[in-house]
């Protein structure tokens, strides 16, 4: 993992793009020293997969409308 200054960052940006996509290696982005951010490499085909279970959830009443019911109650 390489970590580089902002003022580094600014100036080398194609290149730390480059060696990012290259190496598939993150590139901390420090100022004054410390971590502020993090160029990293996108992760093609890392999907989130719904849950098949969330299919067979149902709603009872209007979600949208006001309810009297305590949510103990509920």
């Amino acid at each position: 993992m390489a970590q580089v200054s902002i003022h580094e960052a600014k100036a080398k940006l194609s290149a730390l793009i480059a060696q990012v996509e290259r190496l598939g290696e993150k590139v901390t982005i420090c100022r004054y020293g410390r971590p502020v951010a993090e160029l990293v490499p996108v992760r093609h085909g890392s999907r989130t997969r719904v849950d098949p279970e969330l299919s067979q959830v149902t709603v009872k009443g209007d979600l949208t409308e006001p309810t009297e019911e305590e949510w103990e109650d509920v």
